[in-house]
């Protein structure tokens, strides 16, 4: 494994004791996930180990989806999808992160431990990947920060042709339910960072870059990446 810078101090305050409900499927090793309409094949996804086991009692939301426990089932994709984001350039609305590099956001690595994860300032952040060519997108993978139960606020995904995003914008997914990232009111839920990431259906979109928002999370004001998996084929 290759050396990481430490996190150091950003791991923020331990939440409390956890109710110790164990999540299902979240072990290292390949996982396939589910999708509602029927495509080629399903995805499989290599996942880093889980760094802890319950759910958090005191994780206060006004926006946060049902806690089941359960792992997500298969999900399908059109046959020759394949991951397009490993090693691709990052840039971001932080190009001095706090910690850590904004090549460990497309680099593969997936652990929780400390060393794996870039830590941006505090406030409206956003990281952006740049896939090279214009490509159709079906899945986006997503791990702020795993090591730990936490909700990360003002979640956006967005994809355009446009590096600037200033034109030709589709929003893959928003749960800012007041608009305080100022990219309109969402209708997604928050939902509580797991090993297993938080997989987004893209639904075939077009696009060259990928623009991920955060606005700092339940333990802090500050935003992690982890790693980001971009799933699809390059545009005809």
């Amino acid at each position: 494994m290759k050396p990481r810078s430490s996190t150091g101090s950003h791991l923020g305050t331990v939440l409390p004791a956890l109710v110790l409900t164990a999540f299902v499927g979240m072990h290292a090793g390949h996982v396939t996930f589910a999708r509602q309409r029927p495509a080629g094949e399903e995805l499989k996804l290599e996942l880093p180990r889980a760094m802890f086991i319950g759910t958090p009692s005191n994780i206060k939301s006004p926006n946060l989806e049902p806690v089941t426990g359960k792992s997500r089932g298969p999900f399908y994709v059109p046959k020759g999808t394949r991951l397009l984001s490993l090693n691709k350039p990052v840039a971001s609305s932080d190009m001095q992160p706090v910690i850590g590099e904004l090549r460990f956001v497309t680099d593969g690595e997936k652990s929780g431990e400390d060393g794996y994860s870039v830590e941006l300032g505090p406030g409206t952040q956003w990281v952006q990947i740049d896939l090279r060519t214009s490509s159709i997108l079906q899945a986006i993978l997503i791990w702020h920060y795993h090591s730990q139960a936490r909700v990360y606020r003002d979640v956006v995904v967005q994809v355009s042709d446009d590096k600037d995003f200033l034109m030709g914008v589709t929003t893959a997914f928003n749960n800012d339910h007041d608009n305080s990232a100022g990219l309109g009111i969402g209708k997604d839920k928050e939902y509580i960072e797991v090993a297993e990431g938080r997989l987004i259906d893209t639904k075939g979109v077009t696009g060259r870059y990928v623009r991920l928002y955060s606005g700092g999370n339940t333990s802090n004001d500050l935003n992690h990446y982890v790693e980001v998996e971009v799933y699809g084929m390059p545009a005809k």
